[in-house]
């Protein structure tokens, strides 16, 4: 069995981003060498997400402004953990949201999607630099 391990590295201008990070993955699937098995992709910080959906824009502001909804930034003072100091609590509620990882089968060399299926990057609390794992393992 193969095993191949890879980090992409993200820093967004903004605070929140939804970055389409199919193509790095199916380029760790050709690097990897795989022609069967599975591929996790994950987020490797509490205030970012990796998750399949649609690459649609109004999707994702749709993604965006529902989220802010459930776990709006403002007022930093309603939330317990922003006492630390810190002013990213609903980042760490966003992430919780969105999900850490997913996982994707390979075959034949290639992303086993669904139709529509793309991998994202979700940054919840950005202008800083984060990194995303890419696990393949198989055959």
């Amino acid at each position: 069995m193969k095993s191949y391990r890879k980090e992409l590295w993200f820093e967004t201008p903004t605070r929140r981003a939804f970055i389409n990070i199919t193509p790095q993955v199916r380029k760790c699937v050709e690097e990897s060498g795989v022609k069967e098995g599975l591929v996790l992709v994950n987020a490797m910080h509490i205030t970012a997400s990796v998750f399949i959906n649609d690459d649609e824009r109004g999707l994702h502001q749709d993604f965006d402004k529902w989220l802010e909804k459930l776990a709006p930034h403002e007022p930093v003072s309603q939330y317990r953990h922003n006492e630390t100091g810190e002013d990213n609590a609903d980042a760490h509620l966003k992430r919780q949201i969105m999900g850490r990882e997913v996982v994707v089968a390979i075959t034949n060399g290639q992303l086993d999607f669904g139709p529509w299926e793309q991998i994202f990057y979700g940054e919840f609390d950005g202008r800083r630099r984060k990194r995303v794992l890419v696990k393949i393992i198989g055959e």
